[in-house]
């Protein structure tokens, strides 16, 4: 079985002050232990991707090896955000997984027309939130095999 010897970065976009707190929370709680980064929207997700403003500095973006992207964002939403990010040959290969409190079947099913990896809809219990990530930890960060970091000369 793979095992990733360093931690990732993982970055989150939520515009929901509290959401990114559960999901700090959580990550700890499942001692899931990795660089976790947050932006708020789908323009501040594109400013740090194409390290562009505050996030000008590789220091200030490390490249992600996964986003987890809320849909319902203001500025940009999710779905603009990940079309871009697929359209995007340098930016492509990052895993995305929605994880909005959706639950509609176009949202789903667009998400995967979009080239999402997974879509899980935000848990309400906090230790069920704490599950996913546990879920979300052991599945794409010891089972699956992610792009190499070499890729990050890319962005």
């Amino acid at each position: 079985m793979p095992h990733r010897p360093q931690p990732v970065t993982i970055l989150v976009a939520d515009d929901d002050a509290d959401d990114r707190q559960l999901v700090a929370e959580a990550f700890e709680e499942a001692k899931v232990v990795n660089d976790l980064r947050f932006v708020e929207d789908g323009v501040e997700l594109l400013e740090y991707l194409q390290r562009r403003g505050k996030y000008a500095e590789p220091a200030a973006s490390p490249r992600p090896a996964l986003i987890l992207l809320d849909l319902n964002m203001p500025r940009m939403d999710g779905r603009e955000a990940l079309s871009r990010i697929k359209d995007d040959r340098n930016l492509r290969a990052i895993r995305v997984i929605i994880m909005t409190t959706s639950k509609a079947e176009q949202d789903i099913v667009q998400a995967y027309d979009l080239a999402a990896s997974s879509y899980i809809t935000k848990p309400v219990k906090f230790e069920s939130l704490v599950d996913v990530v546990k879920t979300i930890g052991k599945y794409w960060l010891e089972i699956v095999e992610l792009p190499p970091d070499e890729l990050d000369t890319l962005a």
